[in-house]
């Protein structure tokens, strides 16, 4: 695991990247190493994994030295592709996963990527074409684990894992990007391929970006998929409980690969608990296991007690994490920093992450589970809509025809008149994709468009129907409304936050997280799964999907039967939660003053993006109780950040000058 940056151009300014790599030196702190030449100027950080000598040093070249990789990943199925590499003739001179990359590259050409098997974000440098004619190829994992931004500045163009080492190439101006900070305030995150920043972009999933006879281009490998296991759907339901249950086996087995100890964080949740047991079944000593809990005031929010149970039925080596609002008041601006972009998400990773760490280099994380496999209370809404569209077709076309001329661009300025809440309530229940962006919003249009200082709005699409803002992560529009949710999830929530938030923290602490529900192997095998394997009968549910237990609702159905096998009995009868923290009692306790000074008016009035009053509004009602944490959080989180990068970044500035 790594963090790796680099600079495409004439004067590829060596210098610039050494300063980049110190910036992500955090993501590994076992080597460093670079390399210069006329057209490029690369380098990585190092946290060795597999092949921990110097063998797996980074920039790794094929003997020749003209094809480097800098890469950072892991390639679980490296030992098989090697194998399938040597009966063609190639040899190794290490036992890293990196060199069979370079080596994989070599034989196939850039379709390398559908070869591989696991998380991954790398350039390849080509120089077998000789002088003007090198070659630059970067390319991200088929599910956006790991990170790759990249920009054009000053006639180059410039890479890297964080935008921390963009800051630091000297090159790359820190400057937000107005629609990226809309979408952040409304949804919590902000929606690949922008950034924060702007000219700055994220290489989406499954992409690659080459760079060839003075042409850039970005192509998509991969991309998601039903039915890619052909007759699955018709087999019976023990049958696909096997075949889940063997894929899972097989993607856990396979990321247990490392000559580092390894861990796995276990919330209590089903998806952890389940790769938990799989775990403990195949390993020869006790697994180390984290969760996090809190103290007095995080009790009602606390789950460790049934993540305690889970690791005494299994057998673990269990750590259970107590973070107090003090803790996250000592660590508030490094958790803004470490996130890289702002978000409202990741404080949890943040401190398991640095618990595992103490103990372990690899943790295994659950991520992924409730996109596969319909876990989360969404995907039960979103079949009861369907089926009361079906029930009443004539109302339901009604509505959606509302919805499609309502959502058009050209009413956006009416959304602020007298009569913009009905405009707003059009566009939020009627159409798919907005009944789907609905759950996700921290503020509504119309509050996201007010609380953008005046200056910003013009170029910050206020206003826009949430339609529009998740239309491009609708990779299964024919899918069933299941299988559509699980599209949108992966492309959308999933990489937008979880994923991102993950690895950014967790690389804080030098700590590398696997999702081994995040395997395109699984993700295909998911995909072609009937929809009843994944969800129960909703005829029988009493509560709202959001109150109600596993199986009640018979939320990822087949999960919970491969569990049965592994697990202690009953534990499906707990409800679906999202991971709460008291943020609300930390932010009216111990993170008090924080909380107001990075909202007093004075902040709000010398950053400039924000509007004073809409701000101060906020704080007012979350601290008289009339509003819910995430709204002031998120502000604060904002302002936090921007000290952090962006005012650090202009200090460095005045002080080189």
């Amino acid at each position: 695991m790594c963090g790796i940056c680099g600079i495409w151009g004439e004067d590829a300014r060596g210098a610039a990247v050494s300063a980049m790599v110190s910036a992500i030196e955090h993501r590994g702190p076992d080597d460093r190493g670079t390399y210069t030449d006329h057209a490029l100027s690369f380098g990585m950080t190092r946290l060795a994994i597999i092949d921990v000598s110097p063998a797996g040093h980074q920039p790794m070249s094929n003997p020749e030295g003209t094809v480097l990789v800098v890469y950072n990943g892991e390639l679980y199925n490296f030992r098989e592709e090697r194998r399938l590499l040597e009966a063609k003739g190639h040899t190794f001179r290490s036992a890293s996963d990196t060199e069979v990359v370079v080596k994989m590259y070599e034989q196939y050409g850039d379709d390398f990527l559908q070869r591989m098997r696991g998380m991954f974000a790398l350039a390849v440098y080509d120089r077998r074409g000789g002088p003007g004619r090198e070659r630059l190829l970067l390319a991200r994992d088929h599910l956006g684990i790991k990170p790759l931004l990249y920009t054009r500045a000053a006639g180059r163009l410039v890479f890297a894992s964080e935008i921390k080492a963009l800051l630091a190439s000297g090159l790359v101006e820190p400057e937000v990007d107005a629609e990226a900070l809309r979408l952040l305030l409304t949804y919590g995150s902000v929606n690949q391929p922008r950034t924060i920043l702007k000219g700055v972009r994220s290489l989406p999933p499954a992409h690659r970006l080459i760079v060839e006879n003075g042409v850039e281009r970005v192509e998509r490998y991969w991309s998601l998929g039903l039915d890619r296991r052909p007759g699955l759907r018709g087999k019976g339901y023990e049958e696909i409980v096997d075949e889940v249950a063997a894929a899972l086996e097989e993607s856990v087995r396979l990321q247990m690969v490392s000559d580092v100890p390894l861990g796995a964080f276990l919330s209590g949740g089903v998806d952890s608990s389940l790769l938990v047991a799989l775990m403990a079944g195949m390993s020869s000593h006790r697994v180390k296991t984290f969760s996090v809990g809190f103290a007095a005031e995080g009790s009602e929010f606390d789950e460790t007690d049934e993540a305690e149970r889970t690791a005494r039925f299994l057998g673990t080596d269990h750590s259970r994490v107590v973070v107090e609002g003090r803790d996250v008041r000592e660590r508030i601006g490094h958790i803004a920093a470490a996130l890289d972009q702002p978000s409202v998400d990741g404080v949890n990773a943040y401190f398991v992450s640095m618990a595992a760490r103490r103990a372990v280099t690899v943790a295994i994380s659950g991520t992924g589970g409730d996109e596969l496999f319909a876990g989360y209370p969404w995907f039960a809404r979103a079949v009861l809509d369907e089926r009361a569209r079906e029930a009443e077709p004539l109302r339901w076309f009604a509505r959606s025809l509302v919805g499609a001329v309502a959502r058009q661009p050209a009413l956006d300025p009416l959304l602020f008149g007298r009569g913009g809440w009905r405009l707003s309530r059009a566009r939020a229940g009627a159409g798919f994709l907005s009944r789907y962006a609905g759950h996700f919003q921290v503020f509504d249009p119309v509050r996201t468009s007010r609380l953008l200082a005046p200056e910003w709005r013009a170029s910050a699409s206020v206003g826009r129907s949430p339609h529009y803002d998740v239309e491009a992560e609708d990779e299964l529009p024919h899918g069933t409304a299941v299988e559509r949710v699980a599209g949108l999830c992966l492309r959308g929530y999933t990489n937008n936050q979880l994923l991102r938030d993950i690895d950014a923290v967790s690389m804080s602490h030098s700590l590398e997280v696997r999702v081994p529900f995040m395997d395109p192997v699984v993700a295909d095998l998911a995909l072609s799964l009937p929809d009843a394997a994944k969800l129960g009968d909703l005829s029988r549910l009493r509560e709202a999907p959001e109150r109600s237990s596993y199986r009640e609702t018979g939320a990822k159905r087949v999960l919970i039967d491969v569990g049965r096998r592994l697990l202690p009995r009953d534990f499906d009868s707990q409800p679906k939660r999202g991971f709460s923290m008291p943020f609300g009692a930390w932010m009216k306790g111990p993170l008090s003053d924080v909380l107001r000074d990075a909202l007093s008016p004075q902040s709000i009035r010398r950053r400039g993006l924000l509007d004073e009053s809409e701000v101060s509004s906020t704080l007012d009602a979350f601290l008289a109780g009339r509003s819910y944490w995430a709204q002031p959080w998120l502000l604060m989180m904002l302002e936090l950040w921007c000290r952090g990068l962006l005012d650090r970044r202009a200090e460095a500035v005045r002080h080189v000058a």
